[in-house]
């Protein structure tokens, strides 16, 4: 007997639903990327994203800035037309933008010569102690047998003072570009390798790194992809922040009276030239300018480097 629906329910609304295996397929479908998801939560972080378009637009001024038109030498000492005198502690003016130093040259082109040497020595600095603080931290802490010598070799490093390396390595090498980064990478990768080693310490036994060992699969695809990839957030944020440590021990350095030459500009330069003379209200702009460009440059690295992070914790993508 067939059955009839009640005349109060639309007999439309009641149909067989047929069988699409493609659908079926896409059931556990999902279209997650990492990447993508890192860069999402890290645009919803306002702070960061300015952070990002000035440190972009300073970085890219840096470098496009002798290109420009009308632009002065770094180097060169600026005469007086009139008296041929050096245009000693000029104040900032429709020419001279940033005023002029004690020897009469440009400060507005110094500043920007000396950004690119600082950035240019961070950013290899920093490239160094990743690739070898990585490394020498991943095989630390994943190897077991090299992990008396490895130990032993970080406290004799560890347990030197820093500025006491740098002091050596500027007095036994001739001053330069070349002697700052060496002094620098000697031990810049200590605290990235400890913290690699502790965090792989942790994860190295889990389930999966076991599996991977009984099949077989070697030591270095182990830490590159299984141990690794869990460590992309915090070895972002080292690297962000060894860029602006890296510039503030070149500002120190040359402080003390190790660092680059003073022929060759320098944040570092800037800085200690500025520090010289601040206590002369006047003449206050040679320190005030370089400051300022220092300034900006650390503290964009710094939030850059926290919310990119943040970003890159799976634990906070959706």
């Amino acid at each position: 007997m067939k059955r009839t629906l009640p005349e109060a329910v639309d007999p439309s609304l009641f149909t067989f639903a047929e069988f699409d295996e493609n659908a079926s397929e896409r059931i556990g479908y999902s279209n997650y990327s990492y990447w993508r998801s890192t860069f999402q939560v890290f645009k919803k972080n306002k702070v960061a994203l300015v952070a990002t378009w000035i440190l972009v637009v300073l970085l890219a001024f840096t470098f496009v800035q002798p290109l420009l038109p009308g632009q002065k030498s770094p180097t060169k000492i600026n005469i007086d037309p009139a008296t041929q005198m050096q245009m000693r502690n000029r104040a900032p003016d429709a020419e001279y933008w940033f005023g002029t130093n004690s020897i009469g040259q440009d400060l507005w082109a110094r500043i920007w010569s000396g950004t690119r040497t600082s950035l240019l020595i961070g950013i290899i600095v920093g490239i160094i102690e990743m690739v070898v603080g990585i490394i020498y931290g991943a095989l630390w802490g994943y190897v077991r047998r090299m992990d008396h010598a490895l130990t032993e070799v970080y406290n004799v490093l560890n347990n030197i003072p820093t500025t006491i390396i740098l002091l050596l390595m500027a007095y036994i090498l001739r001053p330069g570009f070349r002697t700052m980064i060496i002094a620098m990478c000697v031990t810049g990768w200590l605290g990235l390798a400890r913290f690699v080693r502790n965090q792989i310490v942790i994860i190295r036994d889990r389930e999966y790194n076991l599996a991977s060992r009984c099949l077989g699969t070697s030591t270095w695809r182990i830490i590159t992809h299984n141990l690794l990839p869990y460590l992309v957030s915090v070895i972002m944020l080292q690297m962000a922040l060894s860029i602006p440590s890296t510039i503030g021990w070149e500002v120190f350095l040359t402080y003390i009276g190790l660092g680059l030459p003073v022929s060759t500009p320098s944040l570092g330069n800037l800085v200690n030239e500025g520090r010289l003379i601040m206590m002369s209200p006047e003449l206050r702009y040679q320190l005030i300018f370089p400051t300022i460009v220092l300034s900006i440059i650390t503290i964009s690295f710094y939030l850059l480097g926290n919310a990119f992070a943040d970003a890159s914790d799976p634990r906070n993508h959706v």
